[in-house]
């Protein structure tokens, strides 16, 4: 009979992704100083985060910090490829692989133990194979529960692997700073800190009454259960995403209210696109902000019926950004981002009287087809020509 006191869930998770990938193809970039995207960092190799430079930095400051880094421009087609020979590798180690990005996945292994060993032997070959067939460090955390998986990853970074044994998770968690915790930011973690909760242990010390008071009560509630690892979550295969979303980066320049017009138009065309190729439909669309101070701001509408369409989406989000102008124009806008929520699949819509005025995709749909077969700079919007829409990040299929 197999026993193990190791838990059966690992996070394996890419190390510095894009920046790992020019080091891996370029040997005069290896343990330099690497910054991926000029104008804003969108990648930095470990050598790089060790002066400071973090992602979403504009390009300047990160070259202040770190005056010798090498900037590279991203390649997103190598990104991908080496994203799709990692996962893999997930695949051939485990049928229970469930994707959180293009460089992250929870993989379950707790019914290989007599097929294929514990779950530590087999996230150690899970990163040799990953090293020896993509040429990519990873980092893997084994634990219990996915929750404190992901944090055993965090914490063995860069090029680990940190198992946590059922018997000693809690002697793992409780010294940890709050901010370890999934949910806990900047605000949550100065609310606490104000009150002399530094760690994980004095989180799980507190009455469930008492962080619902101070932070709210699904806040409250959440963070208690993940202070004591209480996370029943199962790894999901093909799990659909619950909300789609992409972000630019604007950098410190000012933005004039067409320039941001211009910047929204892309990102709205880019989600509407992914959303009728997934044969997807939402209600709900945010606007995200970020400021000058690195404050962020989030803004949401939900729309009385489900839709696909462009326009429909465009009005919403043009009417989000209307309403923060005097936000944006105090603080100085520095991330714009939109993320279309409240999915479900394109054949569940009920059809709204009186159908005549029902809006029609006939158009969107045939920009798509044109997009698809000759490229999507192919045909598009006139304020859009001559104008960087910024990198098409790689993404898991929605």
């Amino acid at each position: 009979m197999f026993v193990t006191n190791e838990g059966p869930i690992l996070h394996a998770d890419l190390d510095a992704f894009y920046a790992s990938v020019e080091q891996r193809d370029d040997p005069g970039l290896r343990s330099r100083p690497v910054i991926v995207g000029g104008g804003v960092v969108l990648a930095a190799s470990y050598e790089a985060k060790a002066f400071g430079v973090r992602t979403a930095m504009s390009g300047g400051e990160a070259r202040r910090l770190c005056p010798h880094a090498i900037v590279v421009p991203p390649r997103m087609s190598a990104y991908s490829a080496a994203s799709k020979a990692v996962f893999a590798v997930f695949e051939a180690t485990t049928p229970l692989v469930e994707g959180l990005s293009i460089d992250e996945a929870f993989l379950d292994v707790g019914g290989l133990l007599k097929i294929s060993g514990t779950p530590s032997a087999i996230a150690a070959r899970l990163r040799r194979e990953v090293a020896e067939r993509v040429g990519l460090p990873i980092t893997v955390g084994v634990a219990r529960t996915k929750f404190l998986a992901k944090v055993a990853s965090g914490v063995a970074k860069p090029d680990g692997l940190l198992v946590v044994p059922r018997d000693g998770e809690l002697a793992f968690l409780h010294p940890l700073p709050v901010e370890r915790l999934w949910g806990v930011g900047k605000v949550s973690a100065a609310k606490l800190r104000e009150r002399g909760i530094k760690t994980v242990g004095q989180v799980a010390a507190l009455p469930e009454v008492d962080l619902t008071s101070m932070l709210g009560r699904a806040a409250g509630r959440h963070l208690h259960a993940l202070a004591h690892n209480r996370d029943p979550r199962p790894v999901q295969v093909g799990r659909r995403r619950r909300s789609i979303g992409a972000q630019r980066a604007l950098g410190r320049r000012e933005r004039s209210p067409a320039e941001l017009d211009v910047i929204l138009i892309a990102l709205v065309d880019r989600l509407t696109r992914r959303l009728r190729a997934a044969r997807r439909v939402c209600r709900t669309v945010t606007l995200r902000m970020r400021f000058a101070d690195f404050s962020r701001a989030t803004r949401s509408r939900t729309l009385t019926e489900a839709t696909d369409h462009t326009e429909t989406v465009l009005s919403a989000a043009r009417g989000l950004l209307a309403a923060a102008a005097p936000l944006v124009e105090t603080r100085g806008l520095t991330l714009l981002g939109f993320a279309l929520s409240n999915l479900s699949h394109d054949d569940a819509v009920q059809l709204a009287l009186p159908f005549d005025q029902h809006q029609t995709t006939a158009l969107d749909t045939t920009l798509d087809t044109l997009r698809d077969r000759f490229g999507r700079t192919a045909i598009t919007r006139a304020v859009q020509l001559g104008r960087d829409e910024g990198p098409t990040v790689p993404l898991l299929p929605d």
